[in-house]
């Protein structure tokens, strides 16, 4: 997994309410176990008009948020289904980053897996943000995972919490495999023991 530091870039204002895993990876796209690929998927029924052509409206096809790292996004952010294509599809477009005033807890610990950080902020907060992020290329958001905090385009700050154990994972691009590959020398020291108490399994 892609360490997360500092990530800066523009982000792109999606001010809609209960985005649900449906509309952040529609099931047509669900076929595949692949992490890649999905980016193309990514708020389908949004981004593309019925005969397939680009939505000149939604933000994302607009030229100054085709290449966002950073969403901002309305209350309860990734609620519905389980589904892990959603970071999937996040992740394969660009977005490292998802701010909003609350996710829902799946949704929200598999961006964690996955290499994305979620962080949740007071309803104040996020008005500035989208402030911030409405003004396009000509704004650009600095998220500090060390520092726990969002600096603004006019020097303004934005601290957040996140778990201990999480922000370590991250910061050091550590995921459940790579996790239970730090304890590699230990596991392997248990299994010859065992190899030699039974040899015979």
């Amino acid at each position: 997994m892609e360490k997360f530091t500092v990530l800066e870039g523009v982000a792109a204002p999606l001010k809609i309410v209960n985005v649900d895993t449906d509309k952040i990876i529609p099931k047509q796209y669900l076929k595949t176990i692949k992490r890649t690929g999905l980016g193309k998927g990514l708020f389908a029924e949004l981004r593309y008009k019925d005969d397939g052509s680009e939505n000149p409206s939604f933000v994302l096809n607009q030229p100054a948020y085709r290449k966002s790292k950073i969403l901002v996004a309305g209350d309860n952010f990734g609620c519905g289904s389980s589904r892990e294509h959603a970071p999937w599809a996040l992740l394969d477009f660009g977005i490292r980053c998802v701010i909003s005033t609350s996710f829902a807890d799946i949704f929200y610990n598999n961006c964690f897996k996955n290499g994305i950080l979620p962080i949740t902020v007071s309803p104040e907060d996020l008005a500035k943000l989208f402030d911030d992020a409405d003004r396009g290329a000509n704004a650009t958001l600095t998220v500090d995972l060390a520092q726990q905090e969002i600096r603004g385009p006019d020097g303004g700050t934005i601290k957040f919490d996140i778990d201990p154990f999480r922000k370590h994972c991250l910061l050091n691009g550590l995921d459940d495999i790579g996790l239970t590959m730090e304890k590699k020398s230990k596991i392997e020291s248990f299994e010859k023991k065992a190899a030699g108490k039974r040899p015979w399994v």
